[in-house]
């Protein structure tokens, strides 16, 4: 008899499993890879941490468009579930008067 619910994989429920090359750590060489290359977000102080296929991204950049370039590529390698972009702008504030 074929049961209508699929079979239990606790891989599937908790994450990658534990040791080197799993989900997450390709996912992370993958948006770190992407980020090395383009030509906004290299030799930037950007670090990617994914965890059950989420990626955040840390760090402080010059510009906005640096910020959401590194969002925006995160977001298009396949696999990616949710990107939390926590890239500050290094923002030179004037003072007032």
């Amino acid at each position: 008899m074929l049961s209508p619910w699929p079979e239990f994989d606790p891989w599937r429920v908790a994450g990658d499993p534990p040791g080197p090359g799993g989900e997450d750590t390709r996912l992370e060489a993958l948006v770190t890879q992407r980020l090395a290359v383009d030509w906004t977000t290299r030799r930037q102080p950007i670090t990617v941490r994914v965890q059950n296929r989420v990626v955040v991204l840390d760090g402080v950049v010059a510009a906005d468009e640096t910020r959401r370039t590194a969002g925006e590529l995160a977001w298009d390698v396949p696999g990616v579930v949710d990107v939390c972009n926590a890239v500050r702008v290094n923002g030179r504030r004037r003072r007032p008067g």
